[in-house]
């Protein structure tokens, strides 16, 4: 009788016996942690400098100073490019190594397989001129030599002021065209000097020179 209770109590304990052993050897075998191998390397920049102050050439020749906090050249991403995410200050050089413009920005990407320029919050352009230039977002295509903007941008000239939703000019600032705008001229702009007679004839005057004048055509880029 005392055989078959001590049979059936040690089949009621098998289970927890197996469990028991089952940790004990799993215990005894040392667990290997492992990673998944890290294969991308989009986030390695190839080079960072701080303090940046140095010359850039374009075919042999010095057109721009860059100045900058950090400036990281990032050849594994894609597209391949430099950032300027503390500022960026730059100096236009013509041929002559005289300056044709400052522009300055919070952020900045060169897209250098593309030669494209995107310059991000707080945009600024001041040129040789007087020509003063600000937006939140300005791109500069230097393959094509032309700036443009897709957001609301100001330009104010010695002259005239005009603001609008977009904006594209030649690099030199000299040719640019701005739809969508809102502007403010002098009266030489329109009537060519103020008339000799009271207010109802300058009124006329101006009446029948708006009526005269031709719309603007939109200038053509090639």
């Amino acid at each position: 009788m005392g055989s078959r209770l001590f049979g059936l109590k040690f089949l009621a304990l098998l289970p927890l016996i197996c469990v028991l052993s089952a940790v004990l050897t799993s215990c005894d075998q040392p667990v290997e942690h492992t990673a998944p191998a890290v294969n991308e390397r989009d986030s390695v920049p190839m080079m960072v400098s701080y303090g940046v102050n140095t010359l850039i050439s374009d075919s042999g020749i010095i057109k721009y100073r860059i100045v900058a906090e950090r400036w990281e050249v990032n050849q594994n991403k894609k597209p391949s490019r430099w950032y300027f995410d503390k500022g960026l200050f730059l100096e236009q050089f013509d041929e002559k190594f005289h300056v044709e413009a400052y522009i300055q920005c919070d952020t900045a990407y060169y897209y250098d397989q593309q030669r494209l320029w995107e310059l991000r919050s707080r945009v600024r352009i001041l040129t040789k001129d007087g020509l003063r230039f600000s937006s939140e977002q300005l791109y500069w295509d230097q393959v094509r030599h032309e700036l443009y903007s897709y957001t609301f941008s100001r330009l104010v000239t010695p002259e005239r002021t005009l603001q609008g939703t977009y904006f594209r000019s030649d690099e030199k600032m000299s040719k640019y065209l701005v739809s969508n705008s809102k502007g403010t001229f002098e009266r030489d702009d329109i009537g060519g000097g103020e008339p000799s007679s009271g207010d109802s004839s300058r009124k006329s005057q101006d009446s029948l020179l708006m009526q005269q004048r031709s719309p603007m055509a939109p200038y053509r880029f090639n």
